[in-house]
């Protein structure tokens, strides 16, 4: 494995490399490698948990949020969830050769489109270690190179992690440079690795704006932008008042510093007297700081509650906070939604078919749910075993980036002597 002392040129090429002949394994090699690495994260759990110790003590001395440290921090429940990840990976079918469409034309050529590897991907991820190991895992059953970039906030964790992974690979049989970790750099050193043309085939970056930010103004390689989650959840009139408590309760309280955890409540003005007082304490109770309109504020005077502003819509809190507004409508809702939502998950809870019709047509977002919550809005709650993230764009992926998301499509054509007249 390469970790900081080589290149990144020199790591990329490696990876180039290995990608020529991990992209011809077949599945069995590919599902023993991400079995091995399981293993090795059970056995090697200790080391793996102490390392991360390393990397919690010092967000905690450098003041990281509670949620944040959350996202940091492994356990031996949580490195065993890698590790089940892994296997999850393993069990899934290969996408590699999937025939995704196969037709003879007029002329005798027979055309078959498959599903193929890209290549070298490179992962580019704030604050969560276990990211290594999803990303990793569903990279190389994919049949990718795998280049891996976390934060320095967990950069005891994620080198461990690394090297177990990738030791546990090239033992199964996968080639040297299949998982690789660049890792003591700075804004350089990402710089580097985004403009690695014709060498990375893709870039995924995991976390927050300022990252997005980042390799936007530099990266010259393909990238898909796993990024903010600026969720909202709207109860609609005809809402089940009892099951929006529990869908708005869960959606932001169950894991707050996660990006597909509610951050903006709207409430149909209709149920408003009656809801909001009802779910703002339950929030409340649960430690929850409460940002909201006027018109909120005015139904909740026992409360103690921040005054929204415009930037408020606008923001990921990744905490518990939570952000409140009345709507008149559907159609308000949607709208505002639309303005302020970054394209990640969004909820209505209505009985009304009608207005869950509409939202689910009219809200622009990768997923949308009809009464449920946010929170499901997952790799592995989809069936993909693990995630690289969720893509907020349009082109290619969007949604959970799973196994198929990191494949590419190529055309074999056969013929008898074909030449075009």
């Amino acid at each position: 494995m390469a970790v900081a002392t080589a290149s990144v040129t020199d790591i990329c090429a490696g990876a180039k490399r290995a990608s020529r002949e991990l992209g011809m394994l077949g599945s069995g090699v590919k599902d023993a490698a991400l079995r091995g690495i399981a293993d090795a994260l059970v056995t090697r759990a200790p080391e793996i948990i102490e390392a991360n110790q390393l990397d919690r003590e010092a967000a905690r001395e450098a003041g990281l949020s509670a949620a944040l440290l959350d996202r940091l921090t492994l356990d031996e429940t949580r490195v065993h969830a890698m590790a089940q990840g892994a296997r999850k990976v393993a069990s899934l079918p290969d996408p590699v050769g999937e025939v995704i469409d196969g037709f003879r034309l007029p002329n005798g050529l027979d055309v078959r489109k498959l599903r193929v590897p890209l290549g070298v991907i490179a992962v580019v991820y704030e604050a969560r270690p276990n990211v290594t190991i999803d990303a990793a895992a569903l990279c190389l059953k994919s049949g990718n190179a795998v280049i891996l970039r976390g934060s320095s906030s967990a950069s005891h964790s994620n080198a461990v992690l690394a090297a177990v992974a990738s030791q546990a690979a090239v033992e199964a049989g996968l080639p040297q440079g299949s998982l690789s970790l660049v890792a003591g750099g700075g804004r350089e050193e990402l710089a580097e690795l985004a403009t690695q043309n014709g060498v990375i085939d893709l870039i995924i970056p995991r976390g927050g704006e300022g990252l997005k930010a980042a390799l936007k103004g530099v990266a010259t390689v393909p990238v898909i932008f796993a990024a903010s989650g600026n969720c909202h959840v709207y109860v609609d009139a005809s809402a089940d008042l009892a099951a929006a408590q529990e869908i708005v309760v869960n959606a932001k309280v169950q894991r707050p510093g996660v990006c597909n955890a509610a951050e903006t409540l709207l409430v149909h003005e209709r149920v408003a007297a009656v809801f909001l007082p009802r779910v703002l304490h339950a929030l409340n109770d649960a430690g929850v700081v409460i940002h909201a309109d006027q018109r909120t504020r005015d139904l909740v005077a026992d409360l103690q509650v921040r005054h929204a502003t415009e930037e408020d819509w606008d923001t990921e809190y990744l905490a518990l906070e939570i952000a409140v507004r009345v709507v008149d409508s559907v159609d308000e809702a949607v709208a505002h939604i639309n303005r302020h939502g970054s394209g990640h998950s969004e909820a209505i809870v209505t009985a009304d078919t009608g207005a869950a019709h509409q939202f689910q047509l009219a809200v622009d977002a990768a997923c949308v749910y009809v009464n449920a919550s946010t929170r499901f809005t997952d790799g592995g709650e989809f069936g993909m075993g693990a995630e690289i993230g969720i893509s907020t764009q349009k082109l290619h992926a969007r949604g959970p980036i799973g196994l198929r998301e990191l494949c590419t499509t190529k055309y074999l054509v056969e013929g008898t002597g074909h030449i075009r007249p």
